[in-house]
């Protein structure tokens, strides 16, 4: 049994990417190259990957070389892995609900400089809508950008609002250019046999997902 998650999208065969389980320490990936691991915040800057001698405070990376691994931890937050349709570039990005909000997807999709008609993304891993609860201020964090949030939001019974982070991430990238966007579906709060969740335990590790090239 694969101790990670292959993406499931449309990328050329030159890309890589996925997200390691709980079972699988993250130290080493199932990618060639090296892994550049950012000093991840919440915000929307997103930078270029290299070898850096102190993890940068960012959580967004971008590259379009090979030897080197875009990627992001979480434990209930959203990953979100990008490439281009020639595999020239590819990206990951760290969609909390405050970097998503404050625009960390459109900053990627930005950075990564080409025609975003030509980008895919891939959702990784990260709490469901009947699992994330949350207040009023999350939800007009959102709306304040674009009313059509309202849809990913459902009131519940104590006065508060379940937050659909995969859907409030795909129309933010639909907005922002791409069409092609996979996955979603999974829980990290329900799933406990395969992820690590902060709401569930905040004392947990995280699973790393990535994203890169093969070596040919």
């Amino acid at each position: 049994m694969l101790d990670w998650i292959a993406a499931d999208w449309m990328a050329p065969a030159s890309i890589v990417a996925g997200t390691t389980l709980r079972t699988m320490d993250g130290s080493s990936l199932p990618v060639p190259g090296v892994p550049c691991w950012m000093n991840q915040v919440h915000g929307v800057t997103v930078i270029t990957a290299t070898q850096f001698v102190e993890p940068p405070e960012a959580d967004g990376l971008v590259n379009g070389a090979s030897g080197l691994v875009c990627v992001v931890r979480t434990a209930d937050c959203l990953p979100v892995l990008f490439c281009s349709r020639d595999g020239n570039i590819f990206a990951a990005a760290h969609a909390g609900w405050r970097g998503l909000a404050a625009g960390v997807l459109e900053n990627t999709v930005d950075k990564m400089a080409v025609d975003a008609a030509e980008l895919m993304a891939w959702l990784g891993p990260a709490i469901s809508q009947p699992s994330f609860e949350i207040g009023d201020e999350v939800r007009a964090a959102f709306m304040a950008h674009d009313s059509d949030a309202e849809a990913c939001f459902v009131a519940n019974s104590r006065g508060r609002w379940q937050g659909d982070l995969y859907a409030l991430a795909r129309q933010r990238l639909t907005a922002a250019g791409i069409s092609e966007i996979s996955g979603g579906g999974f829980c990290t709060y329900l799933d406990e046999d395969r992820f690590h969740s902060y709401r569930r335990d905040p004392t947990c590790g995280r699973m790393v997902s990535f994203v890169g090239l093969k070596t040919l």
